[in-house]
């Protein structure tokens, strides 16, 4: 088993960067081809505008060059005086464009024309100017000054308004030009693809998103494999030692010498009845990840004693802690113990974090285990801390993850699942409580939690 999770990584960490790249390219491909797409658009749309445009101004002036020198006697639109022109225009029997319109009948001549290019939403000033020993503006709209001395952010178009070729008046009346300003062509053509652009936009940062997320599952696969890897091969260490007693154990129960001696007998017994119980326990702990993890787990919370739980904790690990010289030192500081929790996994989390440090020791080094209480007027707090190996940052960010263990290599000196600390947190989180780890990599390490007080619950 071993032997093919070994070649199959290698082939994992070959294949990862293979469609890092390929994705990334596509990527790449997508994101420019959509940038080129947009440019095209916006570069074919500003030269539709700016010919709408043209096509607009310059139906305007035809149509206004059909009045240019017009007098009273011939009929079309009559002979009128207007304010606001400067008097110089004032030519006798002869009649310019800015005399004979004003500036709302321009206006409402070239709004009707930029409708029907379908420029509705587009903005414009106007000017008419004449040509009198130098031009002069007659009739104007009331922003076009403005817009006009702004030219980097406006669109000029000029036409002279001619009269008609035929006309008797051709060469009598003075140069006239329309001057529409309307706002920079890009910012127009930006108007009307901001919603294309949005769309782009918002589909490209979910390919992009799409893009993470599969690099994230990726890896957290791959993370998955690895971590499915070290389980089997910690439980079937873990397995195999209690089979191979028990195996041991009944052979020997074969033997006739074993059977005659009932001392014998019952000492092989009790040996494959521990065996059985130490293998129950594994898997009682496998279940019971399992329906942390589902949430399935039922809690019977109940006004416990902490400090009497932890006495009774304590006394279990007494003889143990002894025979590798090592001491155990309580500081029940709080003056309120009683928590609102379930006494079998308040039981079992104390076990584990004491039992982790007693595991977790140094080699020809003496085990030292300090458990210290406080209380504030809600939560009740447990510290442990330990002198064992300690952990590096990487390992402390990881300890609470499901069947992660550190790695020490091919040596199975330590025994377990990797699900001790997950369980912790899960029973501690279970019971609205919070849990810190702090460690010094060869110093050793300290776990402190929190749980809430009996009173504050039954408040």
């Amino acid at each position: 088993m071993r032997t093919g999770a070994n070649s199959y990584f290698p082939r994992v960490k070959r294949v990862f960067p293979l469609i890092i790249v390929l994705i990334s390219l596509s990527l790449a491909g997508i994101v420019y081809i959509q940038y080129s797409w947009l440019k095209n658009v916006m570069l074919v749309q500003q030269e539709q505008v700016r010919h709408k445009v043209r096509e607009a101004v310059d139906r305007v002036a035809d149509e206004l060059g059909a009045y240019k020198g017009a007098s009273a006697a011939s009929g079309i639109g009559g002979a009128r005086t207007f304010p606001g022109f400067d008097s110089r225009l004032d030519l006798p029997h002869t009649y310019t464009i800015s005399q004979r319109f004003t500036a709302q009948e321009i206006y409402e001549k070239i709004r009707r024309e930029f409708d029907a290019q379908k420029l509705d939403k587009v903005p414009f000033e106007f000017g008419v100017a004449t040509n009198l020993n130098g031009f002069y503006l007659g009739r104007r709209s009331n922003r076009f000054e403005n817009w006009n001395a702004d030219s980097a952010n406006h669109y000029q178009y000029l036409r002279p308004i001619n009269p008609p070729g035929s006309s008797a008046m051709e060469n009598l009346v003075p140069d006239e030009i329309l001057i529409v300003l309307i706002p920079s062509v890009e910012s127009i053509v930006n108007m009307q693809l901001r919603s294309r652009i949005a769309l782009a936009v918002l589909f490209t940062m979910i390919i992009m998103a799409a893009f993470g997320l599969t690099l994230y599952t990726m890896f957290r696969q791959k993370k998955l494999a690895q971590i499915k890897n070290d389980f089997i091969n910690n439980m079937t260490h873990e397995f195999k030692t209690p089979i191979a007693t028990i195996s041991l154990a009944v052979d020997a129960l074969r033997n006739e010498k074993v059977q005659a001696d009932v001392k014998k007998l019952s000492y092989f017994s009790e040996i494959i009845k521990e065996e059985n119980q130490r293998m129950n326990r594994q898997v009682e702990t496998i279940l019971k990840a399992a329906l942390l993890e589902r949430q399935e787990i039922q809690l019977n919370r109940k006004e416990l004693d902490a400090h009497q739980i932890i006495q009774d904790v304590a006394d279990n690990f007494i003889l143990r802690l002894q025979e590798k010289g090592g001491s155990l030192e309580l500081k029940l500081d709080a003056d309120n113990a009683l928590i609102y929790a379930d006494e079998v996994h308040f039981s079992n989390l104390v076990n584990n974090l004491m039992d982790n440090a007693v595991k977790y020791s140094k080699e020809n080094v003496a085990p030292r285990i300090q458990l210290s209480t406080r209380a504030d007027d809600r939560r009740f707090f447990i510290r442990i801390e330990d002198n064992g190996i300690g952990m590096n940052r990487e390992t402390l960010k990881r300890i609470f993850e499901k069947f992660y263990r550190a790695h020490t290599g091919n040596i199975h000196n330590v025994k377990g699942f990797g699900l001790g600390l997950s369980y912790v947190k899960g029973v501690v989180e279970a019971h609205q409580g919070h849990i810190k780890a702090e460690s010094t990599l060869g110093k050793g390490s300290a776990f402190t939690m929190d749980f809430p007080l009996f009173q504050e619950q039954e408040s």
